[in-house]
C-alpha cells in the first residue's frame, strides 16, 4: 500500500469515526473515487483502533472512571469504592447494555455473506440522506434536556438497537447513535459524549482482533502499514473530536446534515446515472 493511499485512509477515518457523517462510507468510498484496489479490512482496523487511542486519550476521566467500574462489576472492592456515587457504575452497564445488540447483529451478519454487499456506493448514497434527515429531525425537535447522569438501561438499550442500523454502510454509527439519543432527550455534547464512549467496546474488539493477526505475521510492511495508518487516525480523530464537542456547545446538527445530503445526491448522480 503506497504512502499516499495509508495517509489518505487514515486522515479520512480520523475526521469522519467521530462525526455523524459515517466513517465506514468514506473508507468504501475511497478507493473507488481514487481507484485504489480496497484496502481490506486489516487496515480499516488498524485506523479504527488509532481512533479509539483518540477517544481514550480525549475522554481520559470517563475512560479511568469506567474501568475502575468494569474492576468493581467483578469484585474488586478498591475500585467500587472509588467509583461509588459517580455516574460510572450505571453508565459503565449502560454501555454494556447498548453494545450487545450490535455484537449479535454483526456476528449474524458476518456470517450472512450480506456485509459484503451492502459496501457499494448506491446503498451508502439512499442510507447518507436517510439518516441524516433522521439527524436533523431529533436535532431540531428533540427536547435537548437530559444529562448522561439520566442514562439508565432502557433508553441506553434503545441507543444500542439504533446502533445496529450502523452496520449499513452510510448510516454512520456515530450519527444514529447521536440521533438516538438526542430523539430521547438528551442534550447534543451527552448524546455525542456517550456515542464516543459506546465506540470503545467495539472499536477495543476490533483492534484485538487485527493485533493478533498482525502480530502473527512477520510481514515487516504490514507493520509498518498498520502502525502508520493508526498514529496518523490518532491524530486526526483527536482533533476532529475536540472540534466536534466546541461546536456542539453553541451549535447544531445541521452542517453535517447537508453535507450528507449532498454527499449522497453526488453518489446517485456519479453512480446510478452513470450505470444507466
Amino acid at each position: 500500500m503506497s504512502a499516499l493511499q495509508i495517509f489518505v485512509l487514515a486522515l479520512v477515518q480520523g475526521i469522519t469515526e467521530f462525526l455523524p457523517i459515517s466513517s465506514s462510507a468514506h473508507l468504501v468510498l475511497v478507493p473507488v473515487l481514487f481507484g485504489w484496489a480496497d484496502q481490506g479490512p486489516l487496515m480499516d482496523v488498524a485506523v479504527h483502533t488509532g481512533t479509539l487511542l483518540a477517544v481514550l486519550v480525549y475522554f481520559r476521566k470517563d475512560t479511568v472512571g469506567l474501568l475502575l467500574a468494569a474492576l468493581g462489576s467483578i469484585g474488586i472492592v478498591p475500585a467500587r469504592r472509588a467509583v461509588a456515587g459517580s455516574v460510572y457504575g450505571k453508565l459503565f452497564w449502560a454501555l454494556v447494555i447498548a453494545t450487545l445488540p450490535v455484537v449479535i447483529a454483526g456476528f449474524w451478519l458476518s456470517a450472512s455473506g450480506l456485509h459484503a454487499v451492502l459496501r457499494s456506493p448506491q446503498i451508502i448514497a439512499g442510507t447518507s440522506i436517510l439518516f441524516g434527515v433522521l439527524l436533523w429531525l431529533a436535532d431540531r425537535y428533540g427536547p435537548r434536556v437530559k444529562a448522561l447522569d439520566a442514562m439508565a438501561l432502557k433508553p441506553a438499550l434503545l441507543i444500542g438497537l439504533a446502533q445496529i442500523l450502523a452496520l449499513i454502510p452510510g448510516t454512520s454509527r456515530a450519527g444514529i447513535t447521536m440521533t438516538a439519543g438526542l430523539a430521547l432527550g438528551f442534550g447534543r455534547q451527552e448524546a455525542a459524549r456517550f456515542s464516543m464512549l459506546l465506540a470503545i467496546p467495539t472499536l477495543i474488539a476490533a483492534g484485538t482482533l487485527a493485533g493478533a493477526e498482525i502480530a502473527a505475521s512477520e510481514d515487516t510492511m504490514l507493520w509498518r502499514d498498520a502502525l502508520t495508518g493508526a498514529g496518523l487516525s490518532f491524530l486526526a480523530a483527536l482533533g476532529a473530536i475536540h472540534g466536534l464537542m466546541r461546536w456542539l456547545s453553541h451549535a447544531g446538527m445541521t452542517p453535517f446534515v447537508l453535507y450528507r445530503i449532498a454527499l449522497g445526491l453526488v453518489l446517485i448522480i456519479f453512480f446510478w446515472t452513470g450505470s444507466s
